[in-house]
């Protein structure tokens, strides 16, 4: 090849020694750069639920949350929430969560019967929940006490509830018979609780209420006070007949498990005392502030006639529903007897607290 060739595959060959040198340079700045973006980066979670946008679930529940999660974890998790069902539908949002369709749900247990049988216990009728506070903190504590194996399945993060319900009519309702026959509106546990006192109850999400009271579909609803402003049900019915011993709903946030999971642990640690400080200075509360302010709506604004139910006419009702809880126990066994008594013992602490 002579000297000529020799220096030149010579210069060939430490050219190829360098540029593989910068390659590697190159790729190990681009690992640090990436490591270091995730390191510091944000995390952004989806949430999805189907309460309106203007709802203070959304404005005052979602969106405070989301808040006090980027204050605490100094911008490095970010929560944007879907609210109205724009992602999934109610009875979608848990397994969504599970499926990863998104990070983060909101949603009621009841609108998936059957799904959740220990967690039932805190929605059954004959159990008293003096508030929304009592119900809230019942239902949280319960949970953690029973360990329901139904929700192993994501990172359960908060669980409020809405406490005492009423009965919104078109037509009066003064005593048990006036029922009979009625179609009412009801999800999960509240259906069975109607059929026990001889109305029709007619399954769905609150997000279809409405319409179905204004066409004609159910001549009424059982729910919290808070329905008759928020979902402005006030307009599409005439009467509130009193029944706080008849329903219980339970709320939850959860998480799925692998994008919790995939959050460092320092950041999981700060969402978890920063969730339950905002369960306990927000969440529990919550319906409790909306009811009243719904209450003073549609007896004002609405004229809604409110009937209070003697206390005779209310021991009828109680007696008509109090098979609901032997038939659970019955069915759902030595786990649901557990729940059952949980309830009772966290319900009576607590209507003593709030």
């Amino acid at each position: 090849m002579g000297k000529f060739g020799n220096l030149t595959q010579s210069i060939l060959i430490r050219g190829l020694i360098i540029l593989v040198l910068l390659f590697a340079l190159t790729i190990q700045s681009s690992c640090v750069g990436t490591v270091s973006a995730e390191k510091e980066g944000t995390i952004e979670l989806k949430l999805a639920h189907f309460f309106p946008g203007t709802h203070p679930a959304e404005t005052e529940f979602v969106q405070g949350w989301a808040k006090a999660i980027k204050e605490a974890t100094n911008g490095r998790v970010t929560i944007t929430s879907y609210p109205g069902e724009t992602l999934l539908k109610a009875a979608d949002i848990y397994n969504g969560v599970v499926d990863g369709i998104c990070d983060i749900g909101l949603s009621c247990f009841s609108y998936n019967p059957g799904r959740f049988p220990e967690i039932e216990a805190f929605e059954q009728p004959g159990i008293v929940y003096d508030n929304s506070k009592v119900a809230s903190k019942v239902a949280w504590e319960g949970i953690q006490e029973i360990n329901p194996e139904c929700v192993q399945d994501t990172k359960l993060l908060m669980v409020i509830a809405t406490g005492p319900g009423d009965l919104f009519t078109k037509k009066p309702v003064n005593k048990l018979e006036d029922l009979d026959g009625m179609q009412i509106r009801a999800t999960g546990l509240t259906a069975e609780t109607l059929q026990l006192m001889g109305a029709i109850p007619v399954g769905m999400p609150q997000s279809e209420a409405y319409e179905a009271l204004s066409k004609g579909i159910v001549a009424g609803n059982l729910a919290p006070l808070e329905v008759l402003k928020t979902w402005k049900h006030g307009e599409v019915t005439k009467y509130v007949t009193r029944t706080p011993f008849l329903y219980n709903t339970l709320f939850y946030v959860t998480m799925n498990l692998n994008k919790w999971n995939s959050i460092p642990e320092d950041l999981q640690k700060v969402i978890v005392e920063t969730t339950l400080k905002f369960q306990d200075e927000v969440g529990i509360g919550l319906w409790d502030k909306q009811n009243e302010d719904a209450l003073k709506w549609a007896t004002g604004q609405e004229k809604m006639e409110i009937i209070e139910l003697p206390e005779e006419e209310m021991a009828r009702w109680i007696k008509a529903v109090e098979p609901m809880i032997e038939k659970y126990i019955a069915e759902k066994g030595e786990k649901a007897e557990k729940a059952i008594e949980t309830a009772k013992k966290l319900a009576e602490k607590y209507n003593n607290v709030y």
